[in-house]
Parts: C-alpha cells; structure tokens; sequence
C-alpha cells in the first residue's frame, strides 16, 4: 500500500498519533531502570506491559510500580493469571503452545483470574492485558453489574490472533480498549483494519525471538499511519526468555529494559528523520494509570 495516499490519519484525543509501549517490564525495579533510562535519552514513555502476571508480584512489588507509574504517569497493563502456560495441561507446553498458552482452562482459573484482578485493582492498578476472550467477556460482565469500575483499560494480549477487521471490530464490541494485532502484518492489512475500528492499535515494532525476531524500526512512520492511533510497542531480539520472572531474572531483566529504551530512542530518531509531522500522544486521558 502506498502509505501517501492515505486521505487522514486518525489520531488520540490530543492529537497524537502514536504512544510507545516497553513490554515485559517483570517487577519494580526493573521499571525503575526503564524510567531512569528513557529520561536519559530523552524519550516519553506512554505505558509498560508485565508478562508475567500481577499473581507473581509480591503486593510490595505491586505498589511500588503502582507508585512509580502514578509519578510518572505511565500507564501499566498487568498480563492477567493464571494461563494454560503455567498450568499441568500439555497443549500449551508443545510446539504449537503459542495458540493455547494464555488460553483459560475451566472456571477455577476463571475465578482465580477474576482474584488476580481483584488483588491488583485493590492497589491503584487500572490496567490489565488479556489472552482469553471468555475472560474479557466475565471481566465486562463484573463492570457492568457494578462489582468493578468502569475506568478499567482492557488490553488485548497478542497472544490472541486479532489478524483482521472482523475479530478486532468483535474485541473493540466485547469491551477491549486496545488490541495488540499481529507483528508480521503488511501496511495494507493494517490500514483494513483502523478503517473499521476506532479504539487504539497496539503493535510490536521490534519482536521477540518467539514471535519471529523482525525488526521494522525503519517503517515505523509507515506502521503509524497506516494503524493510528497507534501504541508502538519493542520487544527485544537476541534476548533471553524472561517469562515467568522472579528474582533470578531480574538483572537480565534490567539489561533487556535498558537495551529495549536504547531501540525506542533509535526508532524515535528515524521517526522524526523520515516524518517529522508524525506526533506523539500523550497520556492526559489515560485511565491505564494507576490510582495511587
């Protein structure tokens, strides 16, 4: 698709166009090292996802994110548990475990699930990532009957394969805030679908090992038109697997969080090398910022 002949380019409610997201942010003080680093280089963060899941912090931990986030006003997402991944069930576990690892499997991890929320948002978080659509289903249902608030930033996880418009415009109708759509799609599938949704896009700029290792820093100025508004996102190539991360990962975590700043700084001096225009949103209407 040539980009150019985009007629408009959507925008968040400031004007922005685009937000930048560092996933797999596992703990405190590994946001503490992503904070100290993007100040360094001069770059704005909009949000952190953390993979793991909020049931694997400790409440101290919890707070001081919520604490640090609040003070920064950073959006967090907390990947909601527990999975299929970290279950006794095998399908997660073969060759094809990306599919079925942050499925649900039977009411206990539902109702476990629906605890891990209730933990977290009893401490100031406001946003969560979801793998399951059964449970973003449960979790609007608890919103609706009043149990929850309504200020809740429902995050769709990339785990669930949201490839094209019918499946994102159905996660945008069952309540989801943002979807993360998948990272290898072309510019042209991207643009199909913004042109049938209106909520934020989330997309990986740089990826993981597992999710293929691509690298589209270049394009990114391509990536924003065609999706914005646009959350862009940078996962890490030639990095360790982090997930389920603990005390024994957290400084190769606090490594991978300072390189991935380095990759949004890079992508930030390309974006305004190739499309100056393109503008950064900022978060004055987030509600993905925790409640200190």
């Amino acid at each position: 698709m040539n980009v150019s002949a985009i007629e408009s380019i959507r925008t968040y409610k400031d004007g922005g166009h685009y937000r930048i997201e560092v996933p797999s942010i596992e703990g405190p003080k590994v946001f503490e090292a992503l904070v100290r680093e993007t100040k360094n280089l001069g770059v704005t963060l909009n949000r952190i996802s953390q993979g793991s899941g909020g049931m694997l912090l400790l409440k101290s931990e919890i707070k001081d994110m919520v604490q640090l986030a609040a003070s920064e006003q950073i959006e967090i997402c907390l990947f909601v548990g527990p999975r299929a991944g970290f279950d006794i069930g095998v399908l997660a576990h073969t060759g094809s475990k990306f599919a079925g690892y942050s499925s649900i499997r039977g009411n206990a991890q539902i109702d476990a699930a629906v605890a891990d929320v209730d933990r977290a948002l009893e401490f100031g978080v406001r946003g969560f990532l979801i793998g399951d659509l059964g449970l973003l289903k449960v979790f609007r249902e608890r919103q609706a009957e009043g149990i929850w608030p309504q200020n809740i930033h429902w995050k769709v996880s990339a785990y669930v394969p949201a490839a094209n418009p019918p499946m994102v415009k159905l996660l945008q109708e069952l309540g989801a805030r943002s979807v993360n759509i998948p990272s290898d799609l072309t510019l042209e599938q991207i643009h199909e679908i913004r042109r049938e949704v209106d909520i934020p896009l989330d997309i990986y700029v740089e990826t993981m090992d597992a999710s293929g290792g691509t690298i589209r820093i270049v394009e990114m100025h391509d990536l924003i038109r065609a999706g914005a508004p646009l959350c862009v996102k940078f996962g890490l190539t030639n990095a360790k697997k982090l997930y389920p991360a603990g005390a024994h990962t957290t400084d190769e975590a606090v490594k991978i969080a300072i390189a991935k700043a380095r990759r949004v700084a890079v992508a930030k001096e390309w974006l305004e090398r190739l499309a100056p225009n393109l503008l950064q949103s900022f978060n004055s209407d987030s509600i993905a910022i925790p409640e200190a």
